[in-house]
Parts: C-alpha cells; structure tokens; sequence
C-alpha cells in the first residue's frame, strides 16, 4: 500500500480528529490554523445593492498614525465592504456597494473625500463581474 502524504496541517487534522472524531468543522478549522471563518454569500442587487465601485484613495501622509487613523475611520462605514494599502501611485483600494450611483455619489462626497488626511479620490464603476473566487488557489495533488 502507498504511503500518504501529509503535510503538518494534515497531520495536525487526523491528530486531532483520532483524538475526537465529532469536532464540529468550526472547532477543526480553529485547531488547524487555515480557516479564518464561514459566511454565506449574499446577491448584492437581490438585496437593493446595485453599485459596486473600486476608489482609489490618496493620502496626504503616509505616517503610520495617519495610515492607522484611516483604517480605523472606514472600518465603521459598512458601505466599504473591502480595504487594501498599496504600494504605488495611491494609498488605498477600496470596494465599496451602494443602492445607487446617486448613492455612492453622497458617500463620496460627504464622508470619502472629506475625511482627514484625503488628497484625492478616483473612482471606478463596476459594470460586470466575470470572476469572484473566495480564498486562494489550492493543489490536491
């Protein structure tokens, strides 16, 4: 018979499963250290989010504190659903939804492009979306 291969995450699992077969798949993702979480995912436009749009955004510093600062602020607006740092010609990509472009036009101008520390802003409209994989690449051989 030939011999499994196993990497450490894989031994860590059947360790962890010989030692208590009935684990529930959250407790197992914890143990091993890959899984960060389960969500289910929700259809924007059945829900009233129509607008999916990618905005560049400049800062005025690039200190740490202000960097820190702006994380901080738009990790309290729900509209900003992801938030890259960059290196490059801007500080920040963010993915934001709104229910219209009407919408997203007010949180631009009202939060976006007047928060502290923001030197400019360029916004791209999502028209279609070809490709969404979640994760990462993963080899099964």
């Amino acid at each position: 018979m030939a011999r499994a291969k196993l990497d450490r995450i894989d031994r860590r699992i059947l360790s962890d499963l010989q030692s208590n077969g009935r684990m529930t798949n959250v407790e197992l993702a914890e143990r091993a250290g890959v899984i960060k979480g389960y969500h289910a995912e929700l259809s924007p436009e059945t829900l009233g989010y129509s607008v999916s749009v990618f905005a560049l955004v400049g800062l005025n510093s690039q200190a740490e504190t202000d960097l820190k600062a702006f994380e901080e602020l738009i990790a309290k607006w729900d509209e900003v659903r992801e938030c890259h740092m960059l290196a490059g010609e801007a500080d920040f990509l963010l993915k934001i939804v709104a229910e219209t472009w009407d919408e997203y036009q007010k949180f631009l101008t009202t939060r976006l492009t007047s928060a502290p520390n923001v030197s400019h802003v360029k916004s791209m409209m999502v028209f279609r979306t070809a490709k969404q994989l979640p994760g990462v690449p993963i080899s099964v051989e």
